[in-house]
């Protein structure tokens, strides 16, 4: 039942720092200078025919 404990602290602590660590990435990565003209290419690619 340790294991379980020591575990779950880990998760309560550091996933908490990982995962917002993670959030702020991606929100960084959306939100930056270039990233309109690849997010356009991306959105017309369901749109284009072969």
């Amino acid at each position: 039942m340790e294991a379980y404990t020591a575990m779950r602290h880990f998760a309560d602590s550091w996933g908490l720092l990982a995962m917002s660590l993670f959030f702020l990435g991606v929100l960084f990565f959306t939100l930056r200078p270039g990233g309109k003209v690849s997010a356009d290419r991306a959105a017309q690619i369901p749109l284009k025919e072969d």
